[in-house]
């Protein structure tokens, strides 16, 4: 449904309601992809949960990671989950400043089609991998002895439906190789290194991967080898996925071909010069 915008409304709404017209129309177009990536997200999450049954808990494996890092403790697990939450919702609001902000290089929509297609292939290898080879979980809730070791026999199959994500995050065992934490954040970093603007934060991200690499590995919630196949294997299938997908336009260099937006006074020739300037991130100033 289109949007009508007063011409004399503040710049910034109608920046927004701009946008928001664009937006709904690339997922209008675009449903199937994003719907598909999403119900992949649940359908991860139950493997990730099956595994968890599947957990025999035993000695820790010998790690060069455990070795050579010191070891955060029980205590101090947070601080990976912090910084991860950190890149998380950093990446998810820059998606969104096409809205919001006066220079703007992506659409939203077809950035997440792309993020998605992206987890959805790692995740099929991830899930692929930890089910072909069970490894004994080297956080500390995954020793033997430990009541969230394994997961007690499901008592009807609404149990084995539903998902508690929270606690499938921090407290899941048996789901090792490879990272999903890690998955998340070196696709969050390359995908803003492509499409991205700003150098030191592109940099800084990459910084903040690294980084989150030797946390989960100082709070024993991995593997080194979870860790490295997770380098090499999500950048591997980022640039097969961008070779076969088409390249995501570019907005810096001018709008495509996207449906224009209405507005509630006459569509005269300046007002339409003003919306497409407003969509293609130049700086317009309205005259009373």
């Amino acid at each position: 449904m289109p949007l009508y915008v007063d011409r004399g409304a503040p710049k910034l709404w109608r920046k927004i309601c701009a946008e928001t017209s664009i937006e709904v129309s690339l997922v209008v177009e675009n449903w199937k992809p994003l719907l598909a990536g999403l119900i992949f997200q649940y359908i991860h999450g139950l493997a990730a949960r099956g595994i968890h049954y599947l957990h025999r808990p035993g000695p820790t494996l010998q790690d060069i990671g455990f070795f050579l890092l010191p070891e955060l403790g029980e205590d101090k697990a947070y601080i990976s989950e912090t910084l991860f939450t950190f890149i998380f919702c950093s990446f998810v609001l820059w998606t969104f400043h096409p809205f919001i902000l006066q220079y703007k290089k992506i659409y939203t929509a077809l950035v997440w089609c792309r993020v998605l297609a992206y987890l959805v292939a790692c995740q099929i290898l991830r899930i692929v991998t930890f089910y072909s080879t069970h490894l004994p979980g080297p956080n500390y809730h995954c020793h033997q002895g430990s009541k969230l070791a394994r997961l007690p026999p499901p008592e009807s199959a609404i149990e084995l439906l539903v998902i508690n994500f929270s606690r499938g995050v921090n407290y899941g065992c048996g789901d090792l190789i490879f990272s999903s934490h890690m998955i998340f954040t070196i696709v969050f970093v390359r995908t803003y290194q492509k499409y991205g603007t700003r150098r030191c934060i592109k940099q800084f991200a990459w910084l903040l991967a690294v980084i989150q690499s030797l946390l989960i590995l100082a709070s024993h919630k991995h593997y080194t080898v979870d860790v490295v196949v997770a380098w090499y294997t999500v950048n591997l299938v980022a640039f097969y996925i961008d070779k076969k997908m088409p390249e995501l336009p570019d907005r810096s260099t001018g709008l495509t071909s996207l449906p224009p937006l209405p507005v509630s006074r006459e569509k005269d020739s300046r007002g339409m010069e003003e919306h497409h300037k407003l969509l293609s991130g130049v700086s317009v100033e309205i005259s009373n």
